[in-house]
């Protein structure tokens, strides 16, 4: 988008869009043309203009290549901003300083009509899987993207899970740390479980390339750290849609503290700095306490694949350090330890793929004003799968009304298969059972 027009006021900017520099307005001026042109992130990203035919079919050209030469399919970024609206209206400086403005380029107008000629020119000659990351859907909306019979995409991300520790009234929102509660998750993805079920297919994540790490996140990264990710991890192996394992959370790895900001490289961590450190004047213990909790580097220090000097990623100087604690948390160790987060995993792997009322199953929470165990079935004709998952680092009393069926057998559990009577910190069980109309 080229626009020979004055600077535009509007930021593209929001707590799910990490990309952009905190301080860039979305119009930068080209030298070589005179003209200013658009760009939602970083100035480094401008946008494509997806209204011109022909780069559409630049883009089609492309995708036909890489496909040709074997690969399975695509992610997409941000794929729901592809039609911004026709005027490309200027926002007038409101209270704040620079408004987000996402009515203007959030699945605008066109967007499902570029879709479905992507579908039609290039999708649907091939075998592949595609996935849209889906800033401000709601599941009404995916349905659009991903129903079986007149969708454009195979699954698509969204982001509600990702808010809930968020403040957004704040001045820097994705900075936030707020206090969450189960209830809070239990309806954000109950909702998704319920409303997408027959209509479309879900992404099943909790960390990624933009977040801090699951176990520091949403778990316990302390004393129950191997607890805490095997039970997260049996949330997104049980409920309904494609899990997806961000590297490293198989080995349970963890936000990074690192002492100074010289040792961070991410270009938001960066400018999130320098704007409250200088231009707000905040404390630097502050500012660092925010950056070990939601820094995007947490999740991009170099994998650890043994104990040796930069945990065997390079023989060379690594981009950005290693988390400290790579020599206890690293492939190597987990390939030996048979309890290990790694192994644990492969064991949700071969039990989702052994029983169908994993994949297609309806979901049905139950106790849901628990405050600690988050308590659901997946069921699929006669058979039924009874998750169980304590969210605390408290002991709690497996529900007095939750009885298991005749011929329920356990199928997996991070503590090991003996039955007790109390659920210990962190502790998950999956349990198959025949079916109540059965």
């Amino acid at each position: 988008f080229f626009f020979s027009s004055r600077r535009r006021h509007t930021r593209y900017i929001g707590d799910w869009s990490s990309d952009v520099c905190s301080s860039d307005l979305a119009w930068t001026l080209d030298e070589g043309t005179g003209e200013y042109y658009l760009h939602l992130f970083a100035p480094e990203q401008p946008d494509l203009n997806w209204a011109h035919p022909p780069v559409r079919q630049a883009v089609y050209d492309m995708m036909r290549f890489w496909l040709d030469l074997g690969i399975d399919g695509f992610r997409m970024d941000t794929i729901n901003m592809l039609s911004k609206h026709p005027d490309l209206p200027d926002v007038a400086l409101t209270s704040t300083p620079y408004p987000i403005a996402e009515e203007h380029f959030l699945n605008g107008p066109h967007l499902h009509e570029y879709l479905r000629e992507m579908k039609r020119e290039v999708l649907s000659h091939y075998d592949l899987l595609t996935v849209g990351e889906t800033p401000g859907v709601d599941p009404v909306q995916a349905t659009e993207f991903t129903h079986p019979d007149r969708g454009t995409l195979s699954m698509i991300f969204q982001f509600d899970h990702m808010r809930l520790d968020t403040d957004r009234t704040h001045w820097a929102p994705r900075w936030t740390s707020t206090p969450w509660t189960l209830a809070d998750l239990r309806t954000l993805l109950g909702r998704w479980q319920r409303e997408l079920h027959g209509q479309g297919w879900n992404s099943l994540y909790l960390s990624n390339h933009d977040v801090p790490r699951m176990v520091s996140r949403f778990g316990n990264d302390g004393p129950y750290r191997a607890e805490s990710a095997k039970m997260l991890a049996t949330l997104l192996f049980t409920l309904q849609g494609t899990p997806y394992i961000y590297q490293g959370d198989e080995l349970g790895m963890t936000n990074v503290h690192f002492a100074s900001i010289g040792d961070y490289r991410d270009v938001d961590t960066l400018n999130f700095y320098r704007e409250a450190r200088f231009d707000r004047q905040l404390d630097e213990a502050e500012v660092m306490a925010m950056i070990w909790r939601k820094s995007r580097d947490n999740a991009r220090t170099p994998f650890p694949w043994n104990a040796s000097a930069n945990g065997g990623f390079t023989t060379g100087v690594p981009w950005m350090p290693l988390n400290p604690n790579y020599p206890q948390i690293n492939a190597e160790e987990a390939q030996r330890d048979p309890a290990s987060v790694y192994a644990y995993y492969q064991q949700l792997i071969r039990m989702r793929r052994a029983h169908a009322a994993l994949v297609d199953g309806r979901y049905d929470a139950l106790f849901e004003a628990h405050p600690s165990l988050y308590v659901y079935t997946r069921t699929l004709g006669e058979t039924q799968v009874l998750t169980v998952l304590n969210f605390s680092a408290q002991a709690c009393a497996w529900p007095g009304d939750l009885p298991l069926r005749q011929g329920a057998r356990q199928l997996i559990g991070n503590y090991g298969a003996e039955p007790a009577l109390t659920l210990r910190p962190y502790e998950a069980r999956v349990y198959l059972q025949p079916a109540a109309s059965s």
